[in-house]
């Protein structure tokens, strides 16, 4: 069974961009569910949103990539968001237990 990849996004909107960045978020979000891509979460903290995102693997991310509808979105948001950072791929960090 493919493993999921998990990433994190931080970014901010561009000033008069709030409203829009969120319907082009939402419409990504919608896309990439949709397309069995990924699970996603979004948060915000005053101007800043933090995006948690589940690829269902690696496969699904290739692919999401070459997604025209997806492509669109990401496009619409480069005029629309400022990135503040991008976790492409994070392993959870086990600890064992003393």
């Amino acid at each position: 069974m493919p493993q999921e990849i998990f990433s994190i996004a931080i970014y901010e909107p561009l000033p008069g961009k709030a409203e829009d960045s969120l319907a082009t978020m939402r419409e990504l979000i919608a896309a990439l569910s949709s397309g069995g891509y990924s699970r996603d979460q979004l948060y915000q903290d005053g101007g800043q949103f933090v995006l948690l995102r589940y690829w269902k693997s690696e496969e699904t991310r290739r692919a999401a990539q070459e997604d025209p509808a997806i492509q669109r979105c990401w496009a619409k948001l480069a005029h629309e968001i400022r990135i503040v950072k991008v976790y492409e791929r994070l392993e959870e960090a086990l600890l064992e237990q003393r």
